[in-house]
């Protein structure tokens, strides 16, 4: 563990956790540090790749010791049969069976040995993280999961979750639907889902037999989901355990050293970000596209790659109106931003929200459908349902979003709605309820002013 000596006037310890990947990480930072402030002793259960970014922080952090250090974005390294399997459903089976269930006794074997030297008093993990199930029933830890991903909890109101499918329409789809969380849960994920009840029962904990995407909601005593009901499908049975939080956002230090700048933001009337986050390598899928479209247009043009080809792309690419680098902070850019083009997560997405950004949106693995069917249902922008859209159909989508008011509008709405939540603050009102001493104090969360 990184040892970082502070005085903590709490009394209270907490240990966060995440699964190995920016998308489950980042989004807990700020409540992690906002625990830290309030006095609670905060510690991090993570891979080795955070451990420069938690020493930063100033979070004390244990390591992954019997657990798999290695993060999402090396999963093919790991698993090279990864590599083989090109449907969506395919690889859904091999990432929730390797990546995701196989793990979670693993990560309690970690976790029960930190609780020997540190016996926290309240265990947070986001709600991939498939040890605090373990956690919560052997430990007998209060448990508060983050929902980081769009909210997976089965429900008769909706298809299943992984599939991408907006909200039934009429009493047909309603039909399709009932068949589809039958078919899902009885043959497509049968094998992940007794996977799942195999390993809780090998240490004696019940399941009712509970479909896998519904055991950690479950099992939590609170999910804290990002976003709010406005970016959400409605759900007639909705757990009482899933309470909304706002857009978990990390805008980094109060006080940062340095800010990405160009003076070439000034200088055109419509900037286009565009971005495939870092797990995703093939610049094919979205960047080189979506360049292609936009070269000529007479917008500048901004492009992440998150460290995959940039030298080439710059070589290829050295128009006046073109920025490629490997990454730039979101939050220096998108405030000057007018379009986002996307295939990157939920947080991508709560962000380019928080920027009242519209958006376009390209991706089908990884969950990223669904993540992508949501921009599209609430009209904050356009799904292309693809993972590779081609040049004409992907100009077609940003001249659209750039041209039509209704998504302009409907982000202001959703942007609107986010400012009502203070995610920090009701996050501190759930930690206190579950650690405070006194049997029975319920303290209720607030939203922002």
């Amino acid at each position: 563990m990184n040892e970082i000596t502070k005085n903590y006037t709490n009394g209270k310890k907490i240990l966060f956790a995440s699964v190995p990947a920016d998308g489950h990480f980042n989004p807990m930072i700020r409540l992690a540090k906002h625990m830290q402030k309030a006095g609670y002793d905060v510690r991090w259960y993570a891979a080795t790749k955070y451990e420069n970014k938690l020493s930063n922080l100033q979070i004390p952090m244990f390591r992954f010791r019997k657990e798999l250090d290695i993060t999402i974005s090396e999963a093919e390294i790991a698993f090279p049969e990864r590599a083989k399997i090109t449907s969506a459903l395919g690889r859904l089976r091999f990432d929730l069976e390797e990546f995701f269930i196989k793990r979670g006794p693993v990560y309690f074997e970690d976790i029960r040995e930190i609780y020997k030297s540190f016996p926290f008093d309240l265990f947070v993990s986001d709600i991939a993280f498939t040890g605090s199930i373990f956690v919560k029933q052997i430990l007998k830890t209060p448990v508060i999961t983050i929902g980081v991903l769009p909210l997976i909890g089965t429900s008769k109101d909706l298809a299943p979750s992984g599939l991408g499918m907006e909200p039934p329409y009429d009493w047909f789809d309603r039909l399709h639907h009932f068949i589809l969380r039958l078919t899902v849960k009885n043959i497509i994920l049968r094998k992940p889902n007794k996977l799942s009840h195999r390993l809780l029962e090998e240490k004696g904990i019940a399941h009712q037999n509970t479909f896998l995407f519904d055991l950690i909601i479950q099992k939590s005593d609170y999910v804290l989901q990002s976003g709010t009901p406005g970016f959400e499908y409605k759900r007639s049975d909705m757990s009482n355990h899933v309470k909304f939080i706002g857009p978990l956002v990390y805008h980094g230090p109060a006080k940062r050293t340095s800010s990405w700048f160009d003076n070439r933001l000034l200088n055109y009337e419509i900037v286009i970000l565009i971005t495939q986050g870092t797990i995703e390598k093939d610049p094919n899928k979205l960047l080189i596209p979506g360049i292609e479209a936009l070269k000529d247009s007479g917008a500048l043009i901004i492009v992440t790659t998150g460290g995959s080809h940039t030298r080439e792309l710059k070589s290829q690419y050295n128009q006046a109106n073109i920025i490629i680098e490997d990454y730039i902070d979101f939050n220096d850019v998108m405030p000057y931003a007018d379009a986002y083009i996307t295939n990157r997560g939920y947080g991508g997405v709560m962000m380019s929200i928080e920027n009242r950004l519209p958006m376009v949106v390209a991706g089908v693995h990884e969950g990223k459908n669904e993540i992508c069917t949501r921009v599209g249902y609430f009209k904050c922008g356009i799904d292309l349902k693809t993972e590779t859209p081609d040049i004409k159909r992907l100009r077609t989508a940003v001249f659209e979003v750039l041209g039509n008011p209704l998504y302009k509008q409907n982000i202001d709405s959703l942007y609107k709605e986010f400012k009502k939540y203070n995610p920090d603050e009701i996050f501190e009102n759930y930690v206190a309820e579950l650690t405070d001493p006194l049997p029975g104090a319920k303290i209720k969360p607030r939203r922002a002013a």
